[in-house]
């Protein structure tokens, strides 16, 4: 992975990137042979599989906190958007399909956004929140993640954090989409709204579960490049028990790289 570096690329070939990319995703949508999820049903399914909740406010060093706030207001609307959709079987869960673009005249508002490592402003900002929280609720499910995208850029330096690095899936309308299948048999729900303090989210299941899930960092390591900076890496795995709480399996999850844009305290025993 030494090869990964800091990319810089003009503004026009920005523009077009994103509109060849975001057209590709409409033909794949539109002309595709997969069953997307449009579905919702007011009431909810019995079976909670798992629920977790993330806090809305964060203070981030160099981050005003009205961006905090607009970035509230996004994730309502986006939330309600994909709250108690349901997913079918063989049916793909599709992030921006159902969220859909994120304009002005939606109601959305500026908020922070991460671009090439940077923290900048866009309408819309902030939904990575959300599609972390689905993304790692996913993984203590049996549901299929069939498409996610890492985090490129490791940010901030890591303050009360409750899941191991690269355990998100950042996102951009269209092109980086997260999308999920469901293989199993049974219809699944996702469940996500916000609070005063949390944004929370659910995955519901018409039958009792029968696995739990424990995702962990299997490996980590820092290495410093060529090109002076600092690269952050980790794999991440889950141990699937029965109800019986016997370990069953042990699987690999993803491998996670990323350019860090804080300098790392690092000691002669994890520097690789």
């Amino acid at each position: 992975m030494s090869l990964l570096k800091p990319v810089k690329r003009s503004s026009l070939r920005i523009y077009c990137g994103k509109k060849y990319y975001r057209l590709m995703r409409y033909f794949n949508w539109y002309l595709g042979k997969k069953k997307y999820a449009t579905r919702k049903e007011n009431s909810l399914l019995p079976h909670v599989v798992f629920q977790y909740k993330t806090p809305l406010l964060r203070k981030l060093k160099g981050v005003d906190m009205w961006l905090q706030y607009n970035k509230v207001k996004n994730l309502e609307i986006a939330s309600n958007k994909l709250n108690r959709i349901i997913i079918e079987p063989s049916e793909t869960f599709s992030y921006w399909r159902l969220i859909g673009n994120t304009t002005r005249k939606k109601g959305y508002v500026d908020a922070m956004v991460l671009f090439y490592g940077k923290v900048t402003t866009g309408v819309g900002g902030g939904l990575c929140q959300l599609s972390n929280l689905i993304y790692w609720m996913t993984l203590h499910s049996p549901l299929t993640v069939t498409e996610r995208y890492r985090h490129s850029y490791d940010v901030f330096p890591d303050s009360k954090r409750s899941q191991p690095f690269g355990s998100g899936a950042t996102c951009a309308y269209n092109y980086l989409d997260l999308q999920i299948k469901n293989e199993t048999n049974y219809n699944y729900q996702l469940v996500v709204y916000l609070t005063d303090t949390d944004l929370i989210g659910e995955w519901r299941v018409e039958v009792p579960p029968t696995r739990r899930y424990e995702v962990y960092e299997k490996e980590h390591w820092i290495t410093h490049e060529f090109w002076g900076g600092y690269l952050r890496h980790n794999k991440i795995h889950r141990k699937v028990y029965n109800l019986e709480n016997e370990l069953i399996d042990d699987e690999f999850i993803t491998e996670n790289h990323a350019i860090m844009m804080y300098e790392p305290m690092l000691d002669s025993g994890n520097l690789k």
